[in-house]
């Protein structure tokens, strides 16, 4: 009978949860290291005060990598917790008198297009054949590779699906082929400004972005918000006999020859035959490594593109607050300006975006009985100064946004604060320049062109999450755990 290979992974995040399960249903010994006194990572939530609160991702969308992970081990997304799909999906405030409501249902969507700019309809529906086009053959053929090399994807069948999926176009460029209104490029375009980049910087490629939005829908983990999904995953985890070692921080490795022989944690030393870091790229490269043994230099990653940081708020108000969703984006203000502040300019946005997430519109146990559980979230630039002054600025700007757009008086009704910006994202998660989504999605950031997945110096160790392929958000942080972790077992078998 031959013995387990034993496993470290570090992080508990969803890449770490998915590599830790991924490889103990293939037969190893998988011990799971986290700083923190929970599961989750950026997904952590924390209770205050009769309030619960997702600490991170709001957004359940990509619904079937949820589904095909679970399948993976004979489970259903059903076996751990109920969807509730949005409707609407969510709603975005341009002015006064200006604000669109997006359905769940496709009719919906069409119609909403058509009152906007008539004939648009039969452009989004070509729009979103192609976007199906995009998301799945990036589902399909390329998503899943480990993109240790460009020789990965040199195929005539890979070939041919590349030059259909806009690589090489702008994403701007691509949506205004199909639309002249401002309002509805401004409406596809925003989950490239909260999910890492620009609308001229980031590939038209992700534009898949929005054939999820749209056709698979906007979705939210009943009675508990995303953080039953850190709950499942933990769950199978231990299902399948991992090991959690939580409040345990990685602090250095020990190296012999090309191979990490043990792993040093703040209650002592641990051996390993294989190693899969999901913490913070950077920090496990450049703090945990000797530097012979490194990969990239200081200096690659302060070139690197990087995704925004963000300054959170976490909000209870003891009374309702009509006008919110469970989903609710504030573009009432310059957003160009707001994208220079992140990529052109790094600087503290003048009058920014905002996005508000209110959970208790949708779930009834984030909050006390007549209470609002509140989570506003405006992108910023990351390696920015974060102090208590510039906090209590944004709070107050927050304060009065929100209540300039519902019409009621909220700060008298405000009985839960906290803020949360880089010096946190720093200190919880090491996150380099106190990023909150890793790299930005450019097109020199792209499959092989990310920090790879595997050093050639260490030949036991692998990287997973949000700094490497295949990018940042939670889909692709399963997958690049499960990417990992069948790195790790074709290791094995050499």
């Amino acid at each position: 009978m031959s013995i387990a290979k034993t496993t470290i992974v570090i992080g508990a995040g969803f890449a770490g949860l998915s590599a830790a399960a991924t490889l103990a249903s293939q037969g190893y010994a998988v011990t799971v290291l986290e700083k923190n006194s929970m599961a989750g990572g950026r997904a952590r939530k924390f209770s205050a005060n009769g309030f619960t609160f997702d600490m991170g991702p709001s957004w359940y969308w990509m619904p079937e990598v949820f589904e095909d992970f679970f399948a993976t081990f004979g489970k259903k997304v059903s076996d751990y917790y109920t969807l509730t799909r949005l409707d609407p999906s969510y709603k975005i405030y341009f002015g006064p008198g200006n604000e669109v409501v997006l359905p769940a249902s496709l009719q919906g969507i069409y119609q909403l297009y058509e009152s906007i700019e008539p004939g648009s309809s039969d452009a989004l529906k070509r729009f979103l054949a192609e976007s199906e086009y995009k998301y799945k053959t990036g589902m399909g053929k390329f998503v899943k590779k480990p993109s240790h090399s460009f020789t990965e994807f040199i195929s005539w069948e890979i070939l041919k699906a590349g030059l259909k999926l806009d690589l090489l176009k702008s994403f701007g460029e691509y949506t205004y082929k199909f639309f002249k209104s401002p309002k509805l490029n401004r409406m596809l375009e925003f989950p490239v400004l909260f999910l890492g980049g620009t609308a001229n910087t980031t590939p038209a490629l992700y534009s898949l972005m929005n054939y999820s939005d749209m056709v698979q829908g906007t979705w939210y983990p009943a009675e508990g918000g995303m953080y039953r999904v850190v709950e499942a995953m933990e769950k199978l985890c231990s299902e399948l006999g991992v090991t959690f070692r939580y409040n345990e921080e990685v602090t250095a490795f020990e190296v012999s020859g090309k191979k990490i022989q043990s792993v040093t944690t703040t209650s002592g030393q641990l051996k390993a035959d294989y190693v899969i870091a999901t913490g913070d790229y950077h920090h496990i490269e450049q703090q945990l490594l000797p530097e012979s043994s490194r990969k990239y230099s200081e200096n690659y990653w302060d070139k690197r593109v990087l995704s925004p940081s963000s300054i959170i708020f976490y909000l209870g108000f003891d009374t309702r607050i009509k006008k919110l969703d469970h989903h609710t984006l504030l573009f009432d203000e310059d957003f160009d300006g707001h994208a220079a502040s992140i990529y052109d300019e790094p600087s503290w946005p003048a009058k920014p975006s905002i996005y508000v997430s209110c959970t208790s519109k949708t779930d009834l146990t984030v909050a006390p009985a007549g209470h609002e559980n509140v989570m506003v979230l405006i992108p910023v630039a990351p390696a920015l100064e974060d102090n208590e002054e510039i906090r209590e600025k944004y709070f107050r700007l927050v304060m009065s946004r929100l209540e300039k757009y519902t019409g009621q008086t909220l700060m008298q009704h405000l009985v839960f604060k906290r803020s949360y910006a880089h010096r946190d994202f720093e200190h919880d998660y090491h996150a380099y320049k106190g990023n909150a989504y890793g790299l930005a999605n450019t097109l020199m950031q792209t499959a092989f062109l990310k920090p790879s997945m595997c050093n050639p110096k260490i030949r036991n160790l692998m990287y997973a999450g949000q700094l490497t392929v295949p990018g940042p958000g939670v889909p692709p942080a399963i997958i690049s755990g499960q990417i990992a972790a069948s790195e790790i077992v074709k290791l094995s078998k050499n």
